[in-house]
């Protein structure tokens, strides 16, 4: 059999959603807001809730990086991601912050439910996230870093965290 590639006219879109949101908090660059909605149209992410100072769509820079996807990931806009989170925690969402504290745990050691609805916080790339989100997090992970530079890009630590939970959310 010959490995050929396939082009775009062979995929076909699923309605497969999972238990998991993103919860963007100042992320200011739109090329990172843009990937970030098109890893959460790649991976079946419910919803991004974008909050501070995060560029929001329409934008023409989140709509080139996002390949247009950001017209089918739900999302929405508040300022205070305080409030959102107490709203989401309401809602039954356990808080995971993507970032390396003195607390985090490694990403590997993460363990999700099939049966349960997370939210990853996802922080800035100078600063990433502001210490009120890091308390009341649930939970903060990391990605451990093996070169010389401590962290990485927020929508490519981003996109190896939401292949590792969905994996986890999937399985039962």
């Amino acid at each position: 059999m010959n490995n050929i590639q396939l082009d775009h006219s062979h995929h076909r879109a699923t309605p497969i959603k999972h238990k998991l949101c993103y919860l963007a908090n100042d992320v200011d660059v739109p090329t990172n807001v843009g990937s970030l909605f098109r890893i959460a149209d790649a991976l079946g992410v419910e919803k991004i809730y974008l909050t501070g100072s995060t560029c929001v769509p329409p934008n023409t820079k989140i709509k080139k990086t996002s390949r247009s996807t950001e017209k089918f990931v739900e999302y929405s806009y508040t300022d205070n991601a305080g409030a959102l989170v107490a709203q989401l925690k309401g809602d039954g969402y356990r808080i995971v912050s993507l970032e390396i504290t003195s607390t985090s745990i490694p990403i590997e050691d993460f363990k999700a439910a099939p049966s349960e609805r997370i939210c990853l916080v996802l922080g800035s790339e100078d600063k990433g996230i502001c210490q009120q989100l890091l308390d009341i997090s649930d939970e903060t992970i990391h990605i451990p870093m093996l070169g010389s530079n401590s962290s990485m890009n927020v929508a490519s630590a981003c996109s190896i965290a939401t292949y590792q939970i969905t994996r986890m959310l999937c399985h039962e």
